[in-house]
């Protein structure tokens, strides 16, 4: 049996017409509410020429249209491409053409970044423009609002059958470089990302009607809040996976810690997803302001993946929420979600990045290409075969390099550095494009990182090599200030530092700065870094 996300999400409506399904901004729709309105821009996109395989860019913050434009535009096997909506000129110019865009729906505050573009961008032939409170014009003469797009579609389903083989691309600017479009067949991006597998228990789905079921048997639907923004992966899943079992969505449109809590409080939110520390640390603060006063009872799960959520954060939040379920998870945009893990109070300290339980067929390589033992010590490489990508989208030389074979079998390779333990667990080390070579010595930024963020003065850090003269490179922590606190000194990080990890990864080198960029999803921003500590001087 075909496993289609628009088929996924149908059988969800049929099932849950009168559940509500998205709250956004104010606005509530219920299962067939989004259904009905999925359904009319999916006929008006095909009245204007949108067939199956055409790709349709959604560039929006957070809200119900974004969610309506993914329904309708995989309703019509059409492919839609998220938009970083923190990109400028050329990061836009370069993704809206590699991604061979026919159709657009954007944000009206975005009005004239489009239509600069529009003239470079001739097989983009349909604008559809989301109102909101910016007053910008319109990108071109013939765009068309979102309201009229949908008042122009017919409300029924009578679309033709879709696929398994249909196609789902999610573009990814990860750490470093242009942004790149990962290719998913619809079945095989569902096992990896949307549920099919049991990320618990490794039961995989036989039938597509088990996602109903399972929604039926959970006697009601959970709140769900994924912080982040659409654009970014992890919260399309969080969107389209809780879809799938009929539960409810909660959406913010720019992450607001005091916003977030506010929603948990009103919209009694079971579970919270965000990524990393980025949004852990806020969130705390907010907490622990003076005079707070939000009814958090119905919290039960919190979650993390994409970024680096260190033990010092999960440990106030447990401060917090003694009793929460907290999970942490490893995965990417090419491989899928590669282990989970439950953390527990007093439990949380990490030998790198987390050590979770294997998802999906998920092993870890030497540099020969052979399997790393468990407990051997041996760092090498993750991967996973089974259900992964096609490739990367409009680039050949990187799928060759990320996608490989292995004794005839298939396996994708991001760069992830990784070990088995002895019990068959697998501790992530961080990316292989990052990693700090001192000597010699190999030192992933994340396991420092995580040190120096939990030094009582810092709100947050990044880690980079610094060319060194004698070692080739050095360790070089750039650290924004807690609000309120001086900064730190060199020597204060590293006595810090040196209760916690080898000598040899202890920083040599400072810079403070006011803020730390990171990518809306909350990835370090590591050209901006390596920037900071060549062209600037730091304290050493």
């Amino acid at each position: 049996m075909d496993f289609n996300l628009a088929d996924l999400f149908e059988a969800a409506v049929d099932a849950f017409p009168e559940r509500e399904y998205l709250v956004a901004e104010g606005r509530r729709l219920t299962y067939a509410q989004m259904e009905e309105q999925a359904n009319r821009l999916a006929h008006h996109l095909a009245a204007q020429g949108v067939g199956p395989g055409d790709h349709v860019g959604i560039y929006a913050l957070n809200s119900t249209e974004w969610v309506t434009t993914a329904w309708a535009v995989f309703k019509l096997r059409a492919v839609w491409v998220n938009i970083n909506y923190r990109y400028v000129h050329d990061e836009l110019s370069y993704l809206f053409t590699n991604a061979d865009l026919v159709a657009l729906v954007h944000q009206r505050q975005f009005s004239p970044r489009v239509a600069a573009l529009l003239p470079e961008l001739p097989a983009l032939r349909h604008v559809i423009v989301i109102d909101d409170d910016s007053q910008e014009p319109d990108p071109s003469p013939d765009a068309v609002g979102f309201e009229e797009a949908l008042a122009s579609g017919s409300a029924e389903r009578d679309f033709g059958p879709r696929s398994g083989d249909d196609i789902y691309i999610l573009y990814t600017g990860g750490t470093t470089g242009m942004p790149k479009g990962v290719v998913w067949r619809h079945e095989d991006v569902f096992f990896a990302l949307g549920g099919g597998i049991d990320a618990m228990t490794g039961t995989r789905m036989d039938r597509p009607q088990q996602m109903v079921e399972k929604g039926q048997a959970q006697g009601g639907p959970l709140s769900f809040l994924p912080v982040a923004p659409l654009m970014h992966g992890a919260t399309q899943w969080a969107v389209m996976g809780q879809s799938f079992t009929g539960n409810r969505i909660v959406l913010v449109a720019k992450f607001d810690p005091r916003e977030v809590w506010s929603l948990v409080d009103r919209e009694k939110i079971n579970m919270v997803m965000i990524t990393g520390d980025a949004m852990g640390k806020p969130l705390i603060e907010t907490l622990d302001e003076p005079d707070v006063n939000y009814d958090l009872s119905s919290l039960i799960g919190f979650t993390s993946t994409a970024a680096l959520f260190s033990p010092s954060v999960k440990d106030e939040f447990f401060r917090h929420f003694p009793n929460l379920v907290m999970t942490d998870a490893i995965g990417s945009s090419e491989s899928g979600n590669n282990g989970i893990t439950h953390v527990k109070p007093g439990e949380t300290a990490m030998k790198g990045g987390p050590t979770v339980t294997k998802v999906g067929e998920t092993v870890v390589f030497d540099e020969e290409l052979n399997l790393v033992k468990p407990g051997s010590g041996v760092i090498g490489k993750i991967a996973r075969s089974g259900n992964i990508p096609v490739g990367y989208y409009n680039d050949p030389n990187k799928t060759a390099e990320v996608f490989i074979n292995v004794d005839g079998k298939r396996f994708v390779m991001p760069g992830d550095f990784a070990t088995i333990e002895a019990d068959g667990s697998v501790t992530l080390l961080g990316r292989g494009s990052i990693c700090i070579n001192s000597g010699g010595e190999k030192i992933f930024p994340e396991e420092v990182e995580a040190v120096v963020r939990s030094h009582p003065d810092v709100m947050d850090a990044i880690v980079v090599g610094a060319p060194d003269e004698r070692f080739g490179q050095r360790v070089a922590a750039i650290v924004e200030p807690r609000h309120g606190h001086t900064a730190p000194s060199l020597e204060e990080v590293q006595e810090h530092c040196r209760g916690h990890v080898a000598g040899y990864k202890v920083p040599r080198q400072l810079h403070v700065v006011e803020t730390i960029e990171r990518s809306p999803s909350g990835k370090p921003d590591y050209r901006w870094a390596n920037t900071i500590v060549t062209s600037e001087p730091g304290a050493t």
